[in-house]
């Protein structure tokens, strides 16, 4: 690619393929977008990046991404007695999203998978179980339909249910293999009102 493009756009391009679902032809787009922006734009695209990574921290609470610790949702007027548990901070995002929950939530950060090397001390479990002496009568399981999610609620209901806290998990809406992010709002809705009890 050095051959046909200036080395800085070579480099940009090269910079946005390494991003997620980005492959080469829109990382030449996405480049060549950047090209025609006014410089303005172009320093305030560069400082938000920056900045992200400068002041994203992880609320010590429940593990969300965060911008002050302990973070908004955990020192909001939220019920403190219900506990969501999800994978990842893009799944609060979509759970927010449904404004049908006004409990707490825990992010675990992955998943329990044997096949990767993951094991329970590899994502924030134990700093779940440090929340459940508060007053939690409640922990809602809402893990992706994985054979991995499965799997991770399944070893959550096992250690939970001995402290007298009801789990239960999301009820079905969201297909199997799909990925809590990119199912709809009314399907998350359904999902949270047809938990079931683990």
């Amino acid at each position: 690619m050095s051959q046909i493009y200036p080395k800085p756009i070579a480099r940009l391009i090269e910079a946005f393929e390494s991003f997620p679902g980005i492959g080469r032809k829109m990382a030449q787009r996405l480049a060549f977008s950047v090209l025609k922006m006014d410089q303005d734009r172009v320093s305030f695209i560069a400082e938000s990046i920056l900045n992200v990574k400068k002041e994203i921290i992880y609320c010590d609470i429940c593990c969300n991404l965060a911008d002050r610790n302990p973070c908004s949702l955990c020192t909001g007027k939220r019920d403190h007695s219900v506990i969501l548990v999800v994978e990842q901070p893009k799944d609060v995002m979509a759970l927010e999203r449904t404004n049908e929950f006004s409990g707490l939530y825990h992010v675990l950060h992955g998943v329990i998978s044997p096949m990767e090397n993951i094991g329970p001390d590899d994502i924030r479990i134990k700093q779940l179980l440090k929340r459940l002496d508060s007053g939690v009568s409640e922990i809602i399981l809402a893990l992706n339909p994985t054979v991995e999610g499965e799997a991770t609620s399944l070893y959550l209901s096992r250690i939970i249910k001995p402290l007298s806290i009801k789990v239960t998990k999301i009820a079905s809406g969201v297909s199997v293999g799909t990925d809590i992010e990119y199912a709809d709002e009314a399907t998350l809705s359904r999902a949270l009102r047809g938990r079931v009890i683990l």
